[in-house]
């Protein structure tokens, strides 16, 4: 179970963000990513398609005997993480819960914004884990759609990048929050602007690394960690354009693509 290796999905490159969490906190373990990129966005997808995208998605990395599923990506979590959960007989985490919970242990006037995908921030996911863990707590959600399109063109620190920033998170700014949740992968890219907008007395959530804690201590407490000294097999699967998941992931992970094959999932 220890040389097994860790399986991750998102809808594209954007759980890649999350992905380079994962490898600086377990840079012994084994990856293999799939990204449906014949399928993406998520974002506007109703629940039932994002649900049975998911299924697909998982069902494919179990047949690489995985022994740990990580949903890197917002809308499927908010969506259908509980189902898949009920599935599978290995642990899965999502992106949603750790966040959620490090907003809440930052906050010091309980005041929190969310930004992501429409579906996300349609779901109400973050929302109501937040409020699970403090009742107290005022959510303010956003959704920011063109981020993602900012991100994946490399447009994170520019003029356009900012102006974009400050028309989505005006309303924000005139809610008093002082913790922000970056509710989609994409985001983490663009902390530079969002922080520059926002001012410094709002602090950033970067879901990403949140979550990698999580994976982390998960292995450690099940004691199937990888403490092998071996180079491990890292292995990409994306569902349409290797060249520009490539093209653009090496940007997002900071890292060389090596492996990576086109497949086939669902019907």
């Amino acid at each position: 179970m220890n040389r097994k290796s860790i399986g991750v999905f998102d809808s594209g490159v954007g759980g890649l963000t999350v992905l380079k969490e994962i490898l600086k906190a377990l840079p012994h373990e084994g990856i293999v990513y799939l990204g449906d990129t014949a399928r993406v966005p998520y974002g506007i997808r109703s629940r039932e398609m994002v649900t049975r995208y998911s299924f697909d998605n998982t069902d494919f990395l179990l047949t690489k005997g995985i022994k740990l599923l990580t949903i890197a990506c917002n809308t499927a979590s908010s969506v259908s993480l509980e189902a898949i959960r009920k599935r599978l007989p290995i642990p899965v985490i999502g992106v949603v819960g750790p966040g959620a919970k490090a907003a809440v242990s930052v906050t010091r006037n309980g005041r929190i914004g969310v930004i992501g995908t429409e579906a996300t921030i349609r779901s109400s996911a973050y929302m109501e884990k937040i409020k699970e863990i403090d009742g107290s707590v005022e959510v303010f959600g956003l959704p920011c759609p063109l981020f993602v399109s900012l991100a994946e063109e490399g447009f994170t620190d520019d003029d356009i990048a900012l102006m974009v920033a400050r028309r989505y998170l005006e309303d924000l700014r005139g809610r008093g929050i002082d913790t922000l949740v970056l509710g989609c992968t994409h985001y983490p890219l663009l902390k530079g602007v969002i922080s520059k907008v926002m001012g410094a007395s709002v602090t950033l959530i970067d879901s990403a690394v949140e979550t990698a804690n999580e994976v982390k201590e998960t292995l450690k407490s099940l004691e199937i960690q990888n403490v092998s000294e071996e180079e491990p097999l890292r292995v990409y699967y994306v569902t349409d354009s290797p060249e520009r998941f490539v093209r653009i992931g090496e940007r997002f992970l900071g890292q060389r693509i090596m492996h990576i094959e086109k497949i086939s999932v669902g019907r």
